[in-house]
C-alpha cells in the first residue's frame, strides 16, 4: 500500500498540518481494537481529504465506506455551516465506535451514519451531492459510481480510494483476482467518462479525483 519511501512519507507528514488530537486518538484506538487498521485513512491522507473538502465547501457529502469514521470526520471539517454528511457501512459492530467519535467531534446530527448495503441505501438518500468519497468493497466501485454520478452537481468532486490497489494495477492479473480486475475496470471507466475530469494521484494506495463537468 505504501509506495513512497518511509523517510519521505514521514517528512511529508511533518511538513503538513498536524493530525488533530481527536483523530489521533481514533487512529490509535482503531489500531488497538479493530481488525485491518490499514483501512484507516491516516494522518496525511486525512489532511488531504480535509483540504479537498474545505476547497469544495460542500453542503452535502456522501461517503461509501465508513470503517471507524476517520475519513468522515476529516471530510466533515470542510462542511458548510449547515452541511450534512451521510456515511454508509455494512458492519454494525463498528457503529458504536463511530458514533462515539462523531459525538466527541461535535458532529451529532450532521454526520448521519447508515448501516446496510450501500447500493440500497444510496437510493434511499434523497437529493444531490457536492462531494462523494468511495472507499468500500472494490467489486462494486463501478456500481456505486453509476448510482451517484448523475446526483453530483456540476463542479462537484468524486474521490475514490485504493485505485492503485497495492501496485497490482501494473502487474499481471492473477486468475481469480476479482478485486484487481474491478479496480482496473473502474479506472478505465472514469478515464473514458466525458462527464468528468479525472486525475489519479499516487498518494498512499492511490486517490482518484473526478470533477463533474
Amino acid at each position: 500500500m505504501d509506495f513512497i519511501p518511509q523517510d519521505i512519507a514521514r517528512y511529508a507528514e511533518a511538513h503538513s498540518a498536524p493530525e488533530p488530537e481527536l483523530l489521533h486518538r481514533l487512529n490509535r484506538e482503531t489500531h488497538l481494537k479493530v481488525m485491518q487498521p490499514r483501512m484507516l485513512s491516516g494522518h496525511l491522507q486525512g489532511r488531504i481529504l480535509s483540504m479537498l473538502s474545505k476547497l469544495v465547501r460542500p453542503q452535502r457529502i456522501l461517503e461509501i465506506g465508513t470503517y471507524t469514521g476517520y475519513s468522515a470526520l476529516c471530510l466533515a471539517e470542510g462542511l458548510s455551516d449547515t452541511g450534512v454528511l451521510h456515511t454508509i457501512d455494512y458492519n454494525p459492530e463498528r457503529d458504536a465506535l463511530v458514533r462515539k467519535y462523531i459525538a466527541e467531534a461535535g458532529f451529532d446530527g450532521r454526520i448521519i451514519s447508515h448501516i446496510g448495503h450501500a447500493a440500497d441505501i444510496i437510493q434511499r438518500i434523497e437529493g444531490h451531492f457536492d462531494l462523494v468519497f468511495i472507499d468500500a468493497d472494490k467489486s462494486n466501485y463501478s456500481l456505486y459510481y453509476d448510482l451517484i454520478i448523475e446526483r453530483v452537481r456540476s463542479g462537484g468532486l468524486i474521490i475514490t480510494d485504493n485505485v492503485l490497489w497495492s501496485g497490482k494495477v501494473v502487474e499481471p492479473v492473477k486468475h481469480g483476482d476479482d478485486d484487481t480486475i474491478a479496480i482496473l475496470e473502474f479506472n478505465r471507466k472514469l478515464l473514458n467518462d466525458p462527464r468528468v475530469d479525472i486525475v489519479l494521484l499516487p498518494i498512499r494506495d492511490g486517490l482518484s479525483l473526478a470533477c463533474k463537468k
